[in-house]
């Protein structure tokens, strides 16, 4: 009798293990530790600027130059849950979008990364990893990549004012991996 009794709860045994330990790899993703996804978008280029049709009795205009790009914030990261550097900036392109872009990269791969801009101040250490969900924060999508240069487009009607730092948010485990502080260019 206690030998039927064992099989049913060894092979029950065993098939909740097997659930659990399936539930606990799929949720953590432990195998990103040692996978690097590098990205290496190319810097927005500034648009050739164009010029009006020429009208017959119209002088000939100078060739004009290619509006600029312009860095309206940047700031450099710093680690929270996992070390993290690089920098970031907010750009306007020439033809008036906005880019957030990220440079030299450098963080931990982990489950469900985004990139988010938010109102919440940097802080340094434990402090600082669960502060930016508590506020204003727009999600700019998943991480591209945990290394290199990266480019996301910011939405036209997006105000940027009062949103002061940019997080590398685990949205997983609600924690940031880092975050930089934005400031306008001196």
């Amino acid at each position: 009798m206690r030998h039927i009794l064992r099989k049913p709860v060894v092979i029950g045994i065993l098939l909740v293990g097997m659930l659990v330990a399936g539930v606990g790899l799929y949720w953590f993703q432990p195998w990103k530790l040692w996978v690097d996804d590098t990205v290496q978008d190319e810097l927005p280029a500034a648009a050739p600027a164009t010029q009006p049709p020429a009208t017959p009795d119209a002088a000939p205009s100078a060739p004009s130059s290619p509006p600029a790009l312009r860095t309206l914030a940047s700031g450099t990261l710093i680690s929270h849950e996992h070390r993290t550097s690089g920098t970031v900036k907010v750009i306007r392109l020439p033809d008036g979008s906005r880019t957030l872009r990220l440079e030299n990269l450098d963080t931990s791969n982990g489950p469900d990364l985004r990139v988010w801009l938010t109102d919440a101040p940097v802080k340094e250490g434990k402090d600082g990893w669960h502060v930016f969900d508590d506020g204003k924060y727009v999600s700019l999508g998943k991480l591209k990549g945990n290394k290199g240069d990266q480019n996301y487009a910011l939405p036209a009607d997006l105000d940027l004012k009062g949103l002061t730092s940019v997080s590398i948010w685990c949205d997983r485990f609600d924690v940031s991996f880092g975050a930089a502080k934005l400031a306008a260019p001196a």
